[in-house]
């Protein structure tokens, strides 16, 4: 994702004041949940970032430039090598693979603010080995993984040494929907055949990625949510064709469409049993969407601290332009999005360390929804007072726009997460006093008119009874 440190030509003094070190106001209302260790990580974490991130950010653009002017194309460009050291230092300053509880020592509502200052410097979140799609890859090896699946692959990961992706997408189906995944996994002897088409496939162009978490079907009878399996298939097996990089809003980035031609791997890569895909999913993306929600968070803030430098340095119609009122409203709203969206993020990380995230679901669904939501709308704002400026290649906007509206969809678009959260409220046996409000047209009865009335559904529906 792009960020602040995609910036060209700014000095290591401009970076080190974007570093904010204080914590957010809104995690004084969850200050009995912090721990001693946590004010320690935050202040090892910006440390690291102020210290040998920030730095080096113009020395990785440089180099960046160049390998994706030699390579055959941008997606083709190998990391920096600046990476590497960076890499290095985070391992020796003990903030490496930081997003493992094992390693933070934190709870995912510590994690958060954290999670906010990655999202606002990239380089940060690259350093750290913290960037999706690698992090909940790691954690379904970590958690799922034979001991062999975890030397061969989750170790490698682990030290930074190759990347990977996560093959769930299919441009045939709906496939927000992920009973429709329609890719087969065949059991042949003692290997599987894997036959599927692919596409949006994050982080599979790029030459470090070496593994895929594959989705698909291993069986067609049985529960429909029993019938898909993960399992995993070397990036560079026969059978696997990268047919081209996809766009975004006319861009091509480094998200892959993908062929697997009966791609034979063995028995012994298959992820916790066959028929086991859906479990692993929901253990994987319930701290992958929040996490995404706690990066877009803390993008969010740098934005509007985009308009604030903006709006003090522009005059139109005779006056600054945070001297007008529709400005100042537009600054105030973001604001209050900002504090909102932070809170429920919040809210939805203590629910999942006090009962896990399957139960807090819900709250994770919520804030996925709005924390994206919340961050266009401000970045729309942004680019407006802008101006062609906000459009430019002289302004990181569009690229952060583009970033954020592709999360929407990403992890499921917003729908599903609304037939989430719609179907725990109707779940609930509506009240007396929701009746009282409601109201009753007592006439109905008193005349009988509609006694022959009956009421047509589609075969879906039902009526629900009157209290």
């Amino acid at each position: 994702m792009a960020g602040l440190d995609a910036k060209v030509g700014s000095t290591n003094n401009e970076y080190q004041s974007l570093l904010r070190t204080e914590l957010p106001k809104e995690l004084n209302l969850f200050k009995g949940r912090l721990s001693p260790r946590f004010y320690e990580m935050h202040k090892k974490v910006t440390a690291f970032i102020r210290d040998d991130v920030l730095p080096q950010v113009d020395v990785y653009n440089t180099q960046l430039k160049a390998l994706e002017k030699a390579a055959a194309h941008p997606t083709l460009a190998p990391e920096p090598p600046i990476l590497k050291s960076l890499r290095q230092e985070a391992k020796k300053k003990g903030v490496y693979n930081f997003f493992l509880p094992e390693v933070c020592g934190l709870t995912v509502l510590e994690y958060s603010p954290i999670a906010e200052l990655l999202g606002s410097i990239p380089l940060a979140n690259y350093a750290m080995n913290c960037s999706a799609p690698d992090t909940g890859n790691m954690e379904v090896l970590e958690r799922y993984g034979t001991a062999e699946q975890k030397r061969q692959w989750l170790e490698p990961l682990l030290n930074g040494e190759i990347r990977s992706a996560f093959a769930m997408t299919e441009p045939g189906v709906a496939s927000s929907d992920a009973t429709n995944i329609n890719s087969s996994i065949v059991r042949d002897g003692k290997d599987y055949v894997i036959n599927g088409h692919k596409w949006y496939i994050s982080g599979a162009c790029r030459p470090e990625c070496k593994v895929f978490i594959f989705l698909g079907r291993s069986s067609t009878t049985g529960p429909i949510h029993k019938q898909h399996s993960m399992i995993i298939v070397p990036r560079h097996a026969k059978g696997v064709n990268i047919v081209r990089p996809l766009g975004v809003f006319g861009h091509e980035h480094d998200h892959a469409e993908i062929i697997f031609d009966d791609v034979r791997v063995p028995a012994s890569n298959m992820l916790l049993g066959e028929g086991r895909g859906f479990e692993i999913a929901q253990g994987r993306l319930g701290p992958g969407r929040i996490h995404h929600c706690m990066r877009t968070i803390g993008i969010a803030d740098i934005v509007l601290e985009a308009i604030l430098y903006r709006v003090q340095r522009r005059v139109a119609f005779g006056a600054v332009l945070a001297k007008k009122d529709t400005i100042r409203q537009q600054i105030a709203e973001a604001r209050l999005e900002i504090t909102k969206s932070r809170l429920l993020c919040y809210m939805a990380a203590a629910e999942a360390d006090d009962h896990g995230f399957k139960k807090a679901r819900v709250a994770v669904a919520m804030t996925k929804v709005d924390a994206p939501r919340m961050c266009l709308k401000i970045l729309d704002d942004a680019i407006q007072i802008h101006g062609a400026h906000g459009v430019s290649q002289d302004s990181l906007l569009t690229d952060l726009y583009s970033n954020v509206r592709t999360l929407r969809v990403a992890d499921g678009p917003d729908i599903v997460h609304m037939n989430t959260i719609a179907k725990a409220e109707l779940s609930r046996t509506p009240s007396q006093h929701g009746r009282r409000v409601s109201g009753i047209n007592e006439n109905i009865e008193k005349y009988g008119k509609f006694k022959s009335y009956k009421p047509r559904l589609d075969g879906r529906g039902a009526m629900i009874s009157r209290l």
